[in-house]
């Protein structure tokens, strides 16, 4: 008795699912139909006429080609027509077209260029009675050197720091120089000191001349200064 049971209940459950299914693909089949309604097929015979073709207008299926001897008679005849209505078809003339070329004139010849001064040995500075000589310059394996000379005619005594001593070249690059044989301080009224002064040539590269200056310590009130100094081979 229950068997028979669960069995009924079984088919009914099934009959259940199939008529469900049956309906929903009912509904989906109704409702695509209406979705497509008006839809058509686009026509893939090429010999067919399109849509909205007008009758009588090149309903032939060859195109009609014009000869070139009618083509250039409409343009002619166009072209005539539109000079009769004041259109211009006149060409510029020729003197309007030309333009005025400048008479060449003969440019003047560059008057030579004055040769520059070279300014001799020695450079001489002075400030406050103080004077700085720069008496010669020569080559010394890979330096520079500089023969200068030292004097104070003051009335007082002068102090120098000589890593104060600036050295450029005439590109405005700084140099590192090192004087040798300066005293760091002259007494008043002293004579003059001879030293040098060495700049390796390895920063001289295409320095043409270059430029000393020199100031006193701590008080840096004076500004012995020699530019222009050329730099000899």
């Amino acid at each position: 008795m229950r068997l028979n049971s669960t069995l009924a209940l079984s088919l009914l459950l099934l009959s259940l699912m199939l008529g469900a299914g049956f309906v929903s693909a009912a509904a989906g089949f109704a409702l695509g139909r209406q979705a497509l309604k008006g839809v058509r097929q686009p026509e893939a015979r090429p010999t067919k006429k399109p849509l909205g073709h007008r009758p009588g207008i090149n309903d032939s299926e060859t195109p009609i080609l014009l000869k070139e001897s009618e083509i250039l008679a409409t343009v002619l005849k166009r072209m005539q027509q539109g000079t009769a209505a004041g259109e211009s078809f006149t060409k510029p003339k020729a003197e309007e077209s030309v333009a005025v070329q400048p008479s060449p004139q003969s440019s003047p010849s560059p008057s030579p260029s004055p040769t520059p001064t070279v300014a001799s040995f020695p450079f001489v500075s002075e400030d406050k009675d103080v004077r700085l000589e720069i008496l010669g310059a020569r080559r010394q394996g890979g330096s520079l050197l500089l023969d200068v000379s030292l004097q104070n005619e003051s009335a007082q005594p002068i102090r120098f720091l000589y890593s104060f001593l600036d050295v450029s070249d005439n590109n405005g690059r700084p140099l590192s120089a090192i004087a040798e044989g300066l005293p760091g301080e002259l007494p008043p009224r002293s004579d003059a000191f001879k030293g040098t002064v060495r700049i390796p040539t390895a920063l001289l590269e295409d320095a043409q001349s270059i430029s000393l200056m020199l100031t006193n310590y701590p008080d840096q009130a004076l500004s012995l200064k020699v530019e222009g100094i050329p730099l000899n081979p």
